[in-house]
């Protein structure tokens, strides 16, 4: 070190003297020390003052600016020398080197740049502003199609470059992709796919960029998804195919690439690994199922990729996958019904699968599941039921395979993704009146649901209660089920939900209240009262932003609520004549023909 300390100060004195040979060797001596102990020596040199004039030094005809770019180089990979190179003014020099024809210079201006951008919002900011980005940008370019070793290393160390300098940045990540990075970065990967180092380096910065929204319409007009496939078949490590799976599944995000990657053969792949690592208890290999099983997933979510895959229920992807769903493997039978519920989109593919006895498999599924089961595959399970349960074909078909038993015995789960799905699968499968009436006369459905419909940490459930109890008396039309209601608490949460933000709610709200007023009036007279309905019918008729069929099944329901003689004083004192007259001018037809007859019975009323 004390060596270090002569060197230090002869090199003071050759730096101004511009003498190339003993600059040389004074260069020589660093680079070595910098070698034995880097943050030793890079803490003298700070110390010294010398990379002041290491500025002085970056100048294009000079043999000794390589090795200058080198010592910058090594002293930036300590992140205490980062702000020092940026405030000793080094990197407009360094910045002007990128337009140098020398090789070995580009090489270590490349490196110097790369590793003071390293994690550093000074060094990404300077060169930033001195345009380095660009200049790197223009050299992957012209570079791009030269594949000896010399050019594939200094591609390598400009791409690394870039990488360090919009790393985790969305703005300048967002700047590299508007100059037109992506294209470049692609043919990169193509033409240089045999080099180890360089196509990792694509791969981190495409696992960047892909992260970014902005990137995926420029990813999706390369050919991206071809070259990661002829990528992917040719990895056998597994550290190599993670990095590439991580480019793929924020590529996967966007429907156009999805199709792509589909077209290019990644599902075939997909399904290879899935073959290969089921049986196996290594850790690295229950991941990698994981990841290709989710992957698949996700392809499946693109409404073309999907059904690309489909092939009307004969396809070999659509068949692998339903024999996922009997396998004993969690995460299979996970993905299996993920990827079920995803081909369940549409009413043709929903009634190929009920016909050709996917129902019963899924309910095999949950059965498996029903003590102490897997919550995600519970969920997935019930989200494939409730999307199959939605062409009116297949809900007769669900009711007799006895889905409804099945999804029944889930009613005492504490998990709120759960009791969503179940509460809509039912939901849907109701529309028949003799189901819903069965179901509405079921006490513990019935106290499990008002019980829900308090569920406030979890709108969506208590939403979906609040539907499924609204429906279970608007298909059923039976005294029974309106009686089990009201014997449970129910009444309540249905006038509450007419007051919901969503008009769809608060129509289904309003067409049961009405029904319960038919036929059931004096049963559940005191729980209306009580729920203060006639005020919240003043209140809806009253205001100007209730949508028209809001104030027609309000009307209807004042009507029918005339036959309660305590309900009917309440109408009486809330003066609702004035309010419904005004609505017999209503653009709506509909309101202002029910505000007449309403006016008329108000009117005999009173």
């Amino acid at each position: 070190m004390d060596n270090l300390s002569d060197t230090l100060k002869k090199l003071k004195i050759t730096a101004v003297d511009r003498t190339e040979d003993s600059l040389e060797g004074c260069l020589d001596c660093l680079l070595q020390a910098l070698a034995q102990n880097n943050m030793e020596t890079s803490e003298k040199i700070q110390g010294s003052g010398i990379l002041q004039l290491f500025a002085s030094l970056l100048i294009p005809q000079s043999s000794c600016t390589a090795k200058v770019a080198n010592i910058i180089a090594e002293v930036a990979k300590n992140e205490f020398m980062r702000i020092p190179c940026v405030d000793a003014g080094l990197i407009s020099p360094l910045v002007q080197l990128l337009h140098s024809k020398d090789q070995e210079v580009l090489l270590q201006t490349g490196r110097a740049l790369g590793n003071i951008c390293y994690d550093s919002h000074e060094g990404r900011s300077a060169v930033g502003q001195a345009g380095g980005a660009q200049i790197v940008i223009d050299h992957l370019r012209s570079l791009c199609s030269i594949t000896d070793p010399a050019s594939e290393k200094l591609l390598t160390v400009f791409c690394g470059m870039l990488m360090n300098y919009s790393n985790e940045n969305d703005s300048l990540q967002a700047q590299l992709i508007n100059m037109g990075v992506i294209p470049t970065l692609v043919k990169l990967l193509g033409i240089h796919c045999q080099n180890a180092a360089l196509t990792e380096m694509c791969l981190v910065a495409f696992g960047n960029l892909a992260e970014l929204e902005s990137s995926k319409e420029q990813f999706a007009s390369t050919n991206i998804a071809e070259e990661l496939v002829k990528l992917f078949k040719k990895q056998i490590e597994h550290d190599k195919r993670e990095m590439i799976f991580e480019v793929l599944a924020p590529l996967a995000e966007n429907d156009a690439i999805k199709l792509q990657l589909v077209e290019a053969g990644l599902v075939e792949c997909l399904l290879e690994i899935v073959q290969q690592k089921v049986d196996s208890d290594k850790e690295d290999d229950i991941a990698e199922l994981k990841t290709a099983s989710d992957l698949m997933v996700l392809l499946l979510l693109g409404d073309e990729s999907m059904q690309k895959l489909f092939e009307g229920g004969k396809g070999n992807v659509f068949q692998r996958v339903l024999s996922w769903i009997p396998s004993n493997n969690h995460q299979l039978q996970l993905a299996g019904a993920l990827a079920i519920a995803n081909f369940a989109r549409n009413d043709g593919n929903c009634i190929h699968m009920v016909e050709n006895g996917i129902v019963e498999k899924l309910m095999d599924l949950l059965d498996r599941h029903v003590e102490d089961g897997n919550v995600t595959v519970q969920h997935a399970a019930l989200s494939a039921l409730r999307n199959l349960a939605i062409p009116v074909v297949n809900k007769a078909k669900m009711l007799s395979s006895g889905v409804t038993e099945a999804v029944l015995k889930f009613l005492k789960s504490e998990m709120p993704p759960v009791q969503f799905k179940l509460l809509g699968t039912l939901r849907m499968l109701i529309d028949a009146q003799e189901a819903a009436e069965q179901l509405g006369k079921n006490v513990k459905l019935v106290e499990r649901l008002v019980e829900w419909c308090e569920a406030k940490d979890h709108a969506g459930v208590m939403g979906e209660s609040n539907r499924l109890l609204s429906a279970l008396i608007r298909h059923s039309k039976s005294k029974d089920v309106i009686k089990t209601i009201v014997q449970s608490s129910g009444i309540k949460h249905l006038v509450t939900m007419a007051t919901s933000e969503h008009v769809i709610m608060q129509n289904e709200a309003l067409v049961a209240l009405a029904l319960i007023a038919a036929l059931e009036l004096g049963t559940a007279e005191k729980d209306l009262e009580s729920a203060k309905l006639v005020q919240i019918l003043h209140r809806l008729l009253a205001d100007d932003r209730s949508a028209p069929e809001i104030k027609y099944n309000s009307m209807v329901l004042i009507c029918a609520l005339m036959g309660s003689e305590s309900l009917h004083k309440e109408v009486q004192d809330l003066a609702f004549l004035d309010v419904v007259s005004k609505l017999r001018s209503h653009e709506n037809k509909s309101v202002a023909q029910q505000a007449s007859l309403t006016e008329q019975r108000l009117t005999v009323g009173s």
